[in-house]
């Protein structure tokens, strides 16, 4: 169906704020990306990729409204919590995890897959081609890293029916656990010296903020304001006077970071943040009714994961073509750098949409599960687990290791293990393998329509 036509059947009751969030989030990453990225070549013709942001100190309060990676999830807390219950009535009850996971998964892990495919085969013939660039080395490490949000969401996806028993539950008390257990991590790290530790809060925070979207299902966010302002204090207190850094996306060289691992402060700094959205919920609501706005919201939703799997590639695109030609590359943050940035954004919107036309068909609905055997449906679960477990460990694997080096073994340590990017991929596809025949042999016989 064109966009138009899946506009004009939105049911009236869809919230689509939640949709329009999603894709700002999203969006906003991208173009954060795109104007932090600051390529410098040195005497030797070697491009290196630094940070704007460490380059101006002053530019990193900006991180305290941009970087928006909370909101995305707490988007996806929302979704998820409607779709596992809507999931869970037609089946009538039956057990319905290994169907939820490949519904879920299968438009994330169709097109990172494809990326993945494209980039490994990419990268290994030049590899072997013995084949290097300005930015060939740099590119195909930093092309990875964002995959580390696509094995983030997959922990939250596994992680849906049990947090969501417990959020039926407890309400705010299964939030104010996380919270608390992230803040317990944060005085482990820095205050006892534990080693290790700190890689806890890749789960309590991020589980945290996704468990506030399943409090938005549920209407109990009632005063976003007083979630704002509690999660703007706590924030600054703890940057003020603790040992967090002021920005809120990792940056180069930086002995602490309030992205990876996560912090408290970063769970604060999505407290306001998710707060103040939720403040405007009322102008937005009515911006999205709009036709003309919710065509192109739902339009965007059906390219978001393409264009964000893509985005870096078409960056360095644009650079490696500014490099081929010639262009001289100002000091970042000088006058001539600022000069070149629309243009530069410019191009670099133009890639990432010629390579989302190339490869939007793997981001298309997936098909319905055929019924399995109720022996098959029996194993479903555990084998669903057991894929979603390898696809996140992959993912984040190849997001530290990316696809460099794929010959001569390059490895990174994802938390105390040490991987290699061909493992991480192999780690990849047997979990997607795993969760694609586990949701097919997992549905009810008496189950006939897909969740939404």
């Amino acid at each position: 169906m064109s966009a138009r036509a899946l506009a004009a059947a939105t049911p009236a009751a869809r919230d689509r704020v939640i949709d329009l969030l999603r894709v700002a989030s999203l969006g906003t990453v991208v173009l954060g990306h795109w104007l932090m990225a600051a390529v410098t070549v040195d005497e030797g013709g070697r491009a290196a990729v630094g940070n704007l942001l460490a380059v101006e100190p002053k530019l990193q309060l900006l991180t305290w409204v941009l970087q928006v990676m909370p909101v995305f999830f707490f988007v996806g807390g929302f979704s998820h919590a409607l779709s596992y219950r809507s999931l869970t009535r037609r089946t009538g009850g039956a057990p319905a995890y290994a169907l939820f996971l490949r519904a879920r998964l299968q438009r994330l892990l169709r097109p990172t897959m494809l990326f993945v495919a494209v980039w490994g085969a990419g990268a290994l013939a030049v590899q072997l081609a013995g084949g290097s660039g300005a930015l060939t080395d740099v590119a195909a490490r930093l092309v990875a890293q964002p995959l580390w949000f696509i094995g983030i969401y997959l922990a939250m996806v596994a992680f849906t029916p049990p947090l969501l028993r417990l959020h039926e539950r407890f309400g705010w008390g299964a939030f104010a656990a996380l919270a608390a257990a992230a803040g317990a991590v944060d005085v482990l790290r820095f205050a006892a010296g534990v080693p290790y530790v700190e890689f806890l809060n890749f789960a309590f925070v991020w589980l945290a903020v996704h468990q506030l979207g399943f409090l938005r299902a549920d209407g109990r966010l009632r005063r976003p304001a007083l979630l704002a302002a509690a999660g703007l204090a706590g924030a600054v207190a703890l940057v003020g006077l603790g040992p967090y850094p002021l920005s809120m996306v990792g940056m180069p060289g930086e002995r602490i970071s309030n992205m990876a691992p996560p912090t408290a402060a970063l769970l604060c700094h999505g407290m306001w943040l998710i707060g103040a959205v939720e403040l405007l919920r009322g102008p937005v609501s009515r911006a999205v009714a709009r036709p003309r706005v919710w065509r192109t919201v739902v339009a965007a939703n059906g390219i978001a994961m393409t264009a964000f799997l893509w985005h870096l590639t078409a960056m360095l695109g644009v650079y490696g073509a500014m490099l081929a030609a010639h262009v001289p590359l100002p000091a970042p943050a000088s006058a001539a750098w600022w000069l070149q940035v629309p243009p530069r954004l410019a191009a670099a919107a133009a890639a990432t949409a010629l390579l989302v036309a190339v490869f939007r068909r793997a981001e298309q609905p997936p098909a319905p599960a055929p019924a399995g055997t109720p022996a098959a449906r029996r194993g479903a679960a555990p084998a669903a687990a057991l894929g979603v477990t390898l696809a996140l460990f992959g993912v984040l694997g190849l997001s530290m290791t990316g696809f460099g080096g794929l010959l001569e073994g390059h490895s990174a340590v994802l938390v105390a293990v040490r991987v290699t990017a061909p493992v991480a991929v192999l780690m990849c596809a047997a979990g997607w393998l795993l969760v694609e025949t586990a949701g097919r042999a997992g549905k009810a016989e008496r189950s006939s329509a897909r969740p939404v």
